[in-house]
This record gives structure tokens, C-alpha cells and sequence, in this order.
């Protein structure tokens, strides 16, 4: 039975590369975008300018740079059309990356994480508001040991959300087990896209979601498969290295 809640769109997006993807160094502070990660986000914006950009109601992010400069270079139509409706992109601290590596921690405080990259989180108007005292402390349910109930609580707060079409920009290992609920082996490419929505009604505390197909069929997160969404594929040319790859697979 298809419940109220699957009506919701929930639109997933992992950032450009970063500098520590290409490096594999993961003492990089939390780690910024490469000049390719910029053009990734770049193509992001090109794909899904009359797409998603279009329709989406909220837009949120993880508080590390690699998600913010997605987020700022890869939809600014969508960031600027909700803030014309005094809807700002939201910073959310559940969704940052699972590790403790430098890497993978967020600048802090707010303060330093605001000012950083020359300032152009500040100038944004970033939504800082919703960050916790201990967003960057990696413990409680920071604590990579906990990743699956901060996962949990994820999306229970994308469920509570009034908004139908929620676009999240966050990370590989915590899309991982936002979606498939632990580690998978899922490959998850850089600003790749995927559209989601909830397996079942309010009542499922576990907010379990599930991939939709190309023609609007769910399909369960437990079993593999290929989900391409099919408003961004027709738009986009064939991917190359630069290119943002719009399926998980």
C-alpha cells in the first residue's frame, strides 16, 4: 500500500570533489572542493537548472565545506528562489559526514565556519541557526559508533518537514546509510542525484525510504539495483569527468 508520506520527493545529492578524494589525505581540515569539484557543481547547476532548481520547496545541507560550495555553486536558481520566499538554505549539523578524520569534521566554531573560504558562506545567508553547541565534537550523536541513529533521526526530520520536495546535499558514507540504513557498498559519484521517498506512513519510526525508478516505481533500498531520475538524465549530456553523474548504482 502507498501511504500519504510516499507522495514526498526527497532528492539526495553528494558533493563535488574535494580536495582529500584526490589526494587521499585525510588530515586535510574539512576538506574543500578541487577546481574539478567546482566545475562538477558547476555541471550540477546546468542539469538541474529546470529541474529540481524549479520545483523543489526546501533546501538543505551539511555544514562542511565541500556540501556548502555544492550547494552555493551547484543550485544557486533553487537557493535564490526559496529565499525570495524567506525560505533559507538550511545548515543542518545530522547531515555531516560519518568519520573523525580531519577531514570529515566541520570547521568551528560557527563563527570560523561562516567566515571561511573567504568569507563566502557568510555572504551567502546561510541558515546557521539549526547547528548544535556540539556539531563539530564528533561525539553523542556525532560519535561515528552512533551514525545509525543520527541517520534515523535524519530522516525523521526530513519526514516532519511540512515542504514535498526536500533536496539534501550531504555526504557518501551518511547518504549511504541514510538510504540503506548502514555502510553499503554503494557507489555513490561525485554530485550524483537520487531520488527518494518514504517506504510507509508516520507511524514507521524507523522513516525507512526508499529509491524511486525512472517511471515513478519504488523499489526497495535493501536490494541493489540502478535508479536513474529521469527529468535530470533527458537534460544532461553524457557524463565525463567533469560532469555530474545523475544515478547511484
Amino acid at each position: 500500500m502507498v501511504h500519504e508520506p510516499t507522495r514526498k520527493r526527497i532528492l539526495l545529492v553528494r558533493h563535488a570533489q574535494a580536495e582529500h578524494n584526490v589526494a587521499s589525505d585525510w588530515e586535510i581540515p574539512d576538506a574543500p572542493l578541487t577546481k574539478v569539484g567546482r566545475r562538477q557543481a558547476g555541471n550540477l547547476h546546468a542539469a538541474t537548472r529546470t529541474g529540481l532548481q524549479a520545483t523543489a520547496e526546501l533546501l538543505v545541507t551539511s555544514p562542511m565545506r565541500r556540501a556548502l560550495e555544492t550547494t552555493l555553486v551547484g543550485l544557486p536558481n533553487l537557493k535564490e528562489r526559496l529565499e525570495a520566499q524567506g525560505k533559507p538554505t538550511i545548515v543542518l549539523d545530522l547531515a555531516q559526514e560519518v568519520g573523525d578524520e580531519p577531514c570529515d569534521v566541520p570547521l568551528h566554531p560557527v563563527e570560523a565556519l561562516a567566515a571561511s573560504n573567504d568569507g563566502m558562506f557568510q555572504r551567502a545567508g546561510l541558515d546557521f541557526s539549526t547547528l548544535s553547541p556540539d556539531y563539530a565534537s564528533k561525539k553523542g550523536i556525532f560519535d561515528p559508533d552512533n551514525t545509525e541513529e543520527r541517520a534515523r533521526q535524519l530522516r525523521q526530520w526530513l519526514r516532519a518537514r511540512p515542504e514535498r520536495e526536500i533536496v539534501l546535499v550531504a555526504h557518501g558514507d551518511i547518504l549511504r546509510y541514510l538510504v540503506d540504513g548502514y555502510h553499503s557498498s554503494r557507489r555513490w559519484e561525485h554530485c550524483a542525484v537520487l531520488l527518494t521517498t518514504f517506504e510507509t506512513n508516520e507511524h514507521d519510526w524507523d522513516a525507512r525510504l526508499v529509491e524511486v525508478g525512472p517511471r515513478g516505481i519504488v523499489e526497495p533500498t535493501r536490494r541493489p539495483n540502478h535508479v536513474f531520475w529521469s527529468d535530470i538524465v533527458e537534460r544532461i549530456a553524457t557524463p565525463t569527468i567533469e560532469a555530474p553523474k545523475i544515478l547511484s548504482c
